[in-house]
């Protein structure tokens, strides 16, 4: 009875989906600040930033690339999908270029133990598309944490950053490569905030 019973629904598996397909490619950023190869990089002679990865809505905390048509209104472009969660990707991006434009060494978290130097975090508020003007949008809450001399305490500092850049179509391959456009040139600003 067992055996008629599991050849009655071996045809039903390929019925069965525990999600939806794919799309043909996945999307990334990559920073137009690269880090050169073979540099190296000193704490004793460098000054360190820790970078941690932003802080997320829900709306952010998934692979999709949302698309808002109103300021109550997200839906997510069909057919795109980034490689990782959006916050990753602009946490590398960010420690790029802040290591490349401003010369420090940036840290992780479990380095910065050791090295307590600056701290950079922050909110990610939108990473997507503004259907309604045909943007790629990156907004970015950023929180610093500058390095203290002895016996001072420590400040914050907050500034919002954004970018925004026209898309010809509101499409993936479009809305991935504007969107990069858009990422660097937030972390180029928030680099220059933190200085050299």
């Amino acid at each position: 009875m067992k055996k008629l019973l599991i050849l009655a629904l071996l045809p039903l598996g390929g019925c069965i989906s525990f999600g939806s397909e794919p799309p043909p490619s996945l999307l990334t950023i990559s920073s137009t600040a690269q880090v050169a190869v073979g540099e190296t990089r000193r704490s004793d002679s460098a000054r360190s930033i820790t970078v941690t990865a932003p802080v997320v809505s829900q709306e952010l905390a998934v692979t999709r690339v949302p698309v808002r048509s109103g300021d109550t209104s997200i839906a997510y472009l069909k057919d795109a999908q980034w490689v990782e969660p959006p916050a990753r990707l602009f946490a590398r991006l960010l420690s790029d270029t802040v290591s490349t434009r401003t010369g420090r060494i940036v840290l992780t978290l479990r380095q910065s133990i050791s090295d307590p130097g600056a701290r950079l975090g922050g909110e990610l508020r939108f990473f997507g598309v503004d259907a309604a003007r045909r943007e790629a949008v990156v907004t970015y809450d950023a929180t610093l944490i500058r390095e203290r001399a002895k016996g001072a305490e420590a400040g914050f500092e907050k500034r919002r950053f954004e970018a925004r850049v026209p898309l010809a179509a509101i499409e993936p391959a479009a809305a991935g490569t504007a969107i990069n456009t858009a990422a660097n040139q937030v972390a180029d600003e928030v680099a220059d905030w933190v200085g050299r």
